[in-house]
């Protein structure tokens, strides 16, 4: 009897997992949302792709902070769902406003 784990291959791990969520072909480009799709944030789906973003320990207190009181005006989310929200609407900002977006504006004065 053998005592070797039998481990999932790289397709089994980064497969699609369900309709119309395979993303571009190697080689394939990406085209950018227009201005006729608003972004949204996703919300709560599954989501298959994960991204690590390290913060300061202030910036967790503000992120809580805010969550915290989203749930004082009866609003259950979590940080990865404030997080989400944050990113499409300073992306759709960006969109809409080019350079004269508040990202555009923030980002230079760092």
């Amino acid at each position: 009897m053998s005592r070797r784990v039998s481990l999932p291959t790289a397709d089994e791990l980064f497969r699609p997992t369900g309709p119309d969520q395979d993303g571009p072909l190697a080689g394939e480009s990406v085209e950018a949302p227009s201005s006729a799709e608003p972004r949204t944030p996703s919300g709560r789906v599954r989501h298959d792709e994960k991204m690590t973003v390290y913060v300061t320990a202030d910036e967790l207190l503000d992120l809580e902070q805010a969550r915290l009181a989203l749930r004082r005006l009866g609003m259950g989310v979590d940080r990865g769902r404030l997080v989400r929200a944050a990113i499409a609407m300073a992306l759709a900002d960006l969109d809409a406003h080019g350079e004269d977006s508040a990202i555009v504006h923030r980002l230079r004065q760092a």
